[in-house]
């Protein structure tokens, strides 16, 4: 199993990435290019600075305590940690063997990276799920939907939690039809704990400034209450807790 990685960086959260406070590692490379990305520096894995997992589990074990005290964890994100899933695979066990709460937050894209053996040491899997309707997604991301759907029906049958997430950007993913095909595959799935309907924001936009690069949603608005409501209970109604 390969021992380096392309890290950006790492953080302790609260109430962000998973459960409780939580040991936040975030790797480089991601194959999509959302709108929306908040985190542009996170996209080529060239930019992150290479880290063995001894490394990473050495910070790890800094943080056990205080973690294990806040009913936390240790959750792998990005870019996208399936882009670099044994280096992946490794940090999840070694966490698992530090007896952490493990989540891994992904887009699904390469959900076909992820190993059973990596599921198993995953306890919760943050999955975004970015559009249903195939021509938005692309529009939103550059990549296709399919490989996200079936990863999830591969966690269904796995009864692996999951917390699936949503961005909300008006004029974009906002449509009636895309919110409603999203609730009702959620609606079908097993294990699903919850729905995060995360409203669109522009916190990430100072760093394209510093990298040069446009972003691409500057003269979008962030939704307004009654937007985030109606879209909350369209997941609503189909029983699932939304958040």
């Amino acid at each position: 199993m390969i021992s380096t990685g392309s890290v950006h960086s790492w953080d302790v959260s609260t109430a962000v990435d998973g459960p409780g406070t939580r040991f936040v590692l975030f790797l480089s490379g991601c194959p999509l290019r959302c709108l929306y990305c908040h985190n542009p520096d996170t996209w080529h894995m060239r930019d992150g600075h290479r880290t063995t997992v001894d490394e990473v589990a050495g910070e790890m074990a800094k943080f056990r305590r205080f973690i294990e005290v806040a009913g936390g964890g240790m959750t792998i994100s990005g870019g996208e940690p399936l882009l670099q899933s044994d280096f992946t695979a490794a940090v999840l066990r070694r966490a698992k063997e530090l007896g952490l709460h493990t989540a891994l937050d992904t887009s699904g894209f390469l959900g076909a990276r992820a190993t059973d053996e990596l599921l198993a040491d995953t306890d919760l899997v943050l999955l975004d799920i970015k559009s249903w309707d195939p021509v938005t997604y692309r529009h939103v991301t550059g990549g296709e939907v399919t490989p996200t759907l079936e990863f999830a029906r591969r966690l269904s049958a796995m009864r692996k939690p999951m917390w699936i997430r949503f961005v909300l950007v008006p004029g974009h993913t906002d449509a009636w039809d895309n919110v409603e095909g999203i609730a009702c595959f959620v609606s079908t799935l097993d294990a699903v704990e919850r729905v995060e309907v995360l409203p669109f924001h522009k916190l990430g936009a100072p760093k394209y400034a510093a990298l040069g690069i446009p972003f691409p949603l500057d003269d979008v608005p962030t939704p307004d209450a009654v937007l985030l409501e109606r879209v909350r209970r369209q997941f609503s109604e189909r029983g699932l807790p939304t958040h």
